[in-house]
């Protein structure tokens, strides 16, 4: 089971309980990159965490556009669909409508949940650092900025402007993580689906989630770095 520096906390449905890793939080908005955002939702499955998920409008636009994946915007269709597809256990995702305001995601006291915008576009990190709230997503990260919880911004877009380079700059002194869809190549990557993973495997490092997706500097290649997330 994945090991954290963040404690297994108790979801409203009672996670500790139902034998699951503490929750984590998944938003898609409407960048490239929903590859990215689908595999973290794999990822955090296979690690046994609970998984509390928000796709915006636009991103499920971009996931038709870029990708095969067909997914409902109707949360309890989307809640059986992502767990079909990622192989969680009953009750392992809960998905959330874009206004849903009564979401434990939606209030300080509400469950505490680790955060993820994966991908960030860059509507979505402007209205976070103005603190607009106007849906669900951006009201969620807002929770977690003004509660001093785990949040990590995944921003696809080049080539950055002075205003989402401010943005990025104020996120970051209020103690969010900026982690750009940007992967390496020093791991000689051979597929569309190892890069993908060295993004997701730089997330899962910054929850403190363990992982095999890919070895850590220093450490020698798994034989199959994507077998036992």
């Amino acid at each position: 089971m994945a090991e954290s520096h963040l404690s297994p906390q108790r979801s409203a449905q009672g996670s500790v309980a139902e034998g699951f890793a503490f929750p984590v939080t998944v938003a898609l908005t409407g960048a490239s990159g929903a590859q990215y955002g689908l595999r973290l939702i794999e990822a955090l499955v296979a690690a046994n965490h609970e998984v509390w998920v928000m796709i915006s409008k636009a991103a499920h636009l971009v996931i038709a556009t870029e990708t095969d994946v067909k997914l409902p915007a109707q949360p309890e269709r989307l809640t059986d669909a992502l767990s079909s597809r990622s192989g969680a256990r009953p009750g392992q995702i809960r998905c959330f409508a874009r206004e849903d305001w009564m979401a434990p995601v939606a209030s300080g006291s509400g469950a505490p949940s680790a955060m993820v915008v994966c991908p960030c576009s860059t509507g979505s990190l402007s209205a976070i650092a103005c603190g607009a709230s106007n849906n669900l997503i951006e009201r969620a990260a807002d929770v977690a900025l003004k509660e001093r919880r785990t949040l990590v911004l995944v921003p696809r877009e080049t080539p950055f402007s002075a205003i989402h380079l401010e943005h990025m700059l104020s996120l970051t002194r209020m103690g969010a993580v900026i982690l750009p869809a940007a992967p390496g190549f020093y791991h000689q990557p051979a597929s569309i689906d190892d890069l993908i993973d060295f993004i997701v495997a730089r997330i899962l490092n910054q929850l403190g989630i363990e992982h095999r997706l890919m070895p850590r500097w220093g450490e020698s290649p798994a034989s199959d770095g994507r077998e036992g997330i």
